[in-house]
């Protein structure tokens, strides 16, 4: 059965505190590999997402590096002062590019 809920890709800018909300309410521990769905998008690119719904609406929020430790990372109180549906409130973490080496 198909459902009716509109489809919204969410790359990580534009991540409001509601969606991350309820990614974080729904993989309190992160998401693995089996939440990860995969699909191409209208330019044929290949996409990686994670998926949380609301009553009409189905987000697939783009995986990544900034999204896992943002993620990880979550206090409902650094989102405090702002809508639920600003994306500015989410800010893009402190991602270090090079692997700890220790």
């Amino acid at each position: 059965m198909k459902d009716n809920k509109k489809r919204v890709i969410v790359d990580f800018k534009k991540l409001t505190p509601e969606i991350l909300a309820m990614l974080v309410e729904k993989y309190p521990d992160g998401y693995d590999d089996d939440h990860i769905i995969t699909f191409r998008n209208a330019k044929n690119e290949l996409i990686e997402a994670v998926e949380v719904s609301t009553e009409d609406t189905k987000y697939l929020v783009k995986v990544s590096t900034k999204l896992e430790t943002t993620m990880e990372n979550y206090d409902e109180d650094d989102y405090e002062d702002f809508d639920d549906d600003d994306p500015i409130a989410v800010k893009d973490p402190e991602v270090s590019d090079l692997p700890d080496d220790d």
